[in-house]
């Protein structure tokens, strides 16, 4: 089991970030930040999670027209906005993701429904891992998903007719003097039962 301080680091004490300070992350970081996260388990180990780092400020530019005004300053001031989405596609890479019985990713190539229903809740899954990963590796998330769908989908994933925009996650150092007050959380009864 791990240490009270890494849980706190992973869970209890890590807060969703609202402002970041002027600090960079280095392009290794972000690198070893995907090589940790791609480790989480995903159904038939299908990994359709599709990132793109925007680190200068002129990819961040090119995101402000889409953002919900409440969204603007935190994510302008992020060192770092991941566009996180998901591979519709996903099932191209049997081979490599799947080598032992690639034939398996077939039922996704033949069900596009399926594809779709598979590629949402794993790149979902993966996201979570990778503000997990992050915060391991002492960076602070602000996920969000106030934004113009369609705007980021045709600005970052152009080409990628496959890919599909989930959310954004800012990603740098936090500005503690911007951190709201913890909100409440369901108690297991209200949110669990054990059958």
């Amino acid at each position: 089991m791990l240490a009270d301080d890494a849980l706190d680091t992973l869970f209890r004490t890590a807060r969703s970030q609202n402002g970041f300070l002027d600090r960079p992350v280095a392009p290794e970081t972000l690198r070893a930040l995907y090589d940790l996260m791609k480790f989480g388990p995903t159904s038939a180990n299908c990994s359709p999670l599709r990132i793109v780092f925007l680190v200068s400020p002129e990819a961040k530019r090119k995101l402000l027209p889409a953002l919900s005004p409440g969204n603007v300053d935190k994510t302008m001031s992020a060192p770092v906005v991941a566009v996180l989405g998901h591979d519709l596609g996903f099932f191209r890479h049997a081979q490599q993701l799947f080598p032992h019985r690639p034939a398996m990713f077939d039922a996704f190539a033949q069900n596009p429904e399926l594809a779709a229903t598979t590629a949402f809740r794993n790149g979902s899954l993966q996201a979570a891992y990778l503000m997990l990963a992050a915060r391991a590796l002492g960076l602070d998330c602000g996920p969000m998903s106030g934004f113009d769908e369609a705007a980021v989908q045709r600005l970052f994933f152009p080409f990628a007719e496959q890919v599909r925009v989930n959310f954004l996650c800012n990603l740098g150092f936090g500005d503690p003097g911007k951190v709201f007050a913890r909100l409440p959380r369901l108690p297991f009864d209200a949110a669990c039962t054990i059958a």
